[in-house]
């Protein structure tokens, strides 16, 4: 199964990124995950099951640590494996 991550962490700064924006940013640019695209107001990145399963356990617990305040977080299952996009298999 393939899945998207979307996210945002809180508090804002717009004219430094806060540590724990930055540790986000580690977090999934060192993830093994593909479609990765990191923005001041939103990140988003896919892959397989595991390893955005694995990916958000560390964003979550690092970026409390680093001192965010709000996460904002949504997965969406954006394929099956099978190559066509769907969760369904095509059906």
């Amino acid at each position: 199964m393939r899945l998207r991550v979307e996210f945002t962490t809180e508090p804002f700064d717009l004219d430094e990124a806060p540590a724990h924006a930055l540790v986000a940013r580690e977090v999934i640019e060192t993830a093994a995950l593909d479609a990765v695209d990191v923005g001041p107001f939103g990140n988003t990145a896919e892959g397989g099951a595991d390893h955005v399963l694995t990916a958000v356990d560390a964003l979550l617990r690092k970026t409390l640590e680093a001192g965010a305040t709000r996460i904002s977080l949504q997965v969406n299952v954006i394929g099956d494996g099978n190559g066509d996009g769907t969760a369904e298999g095509g059906r």
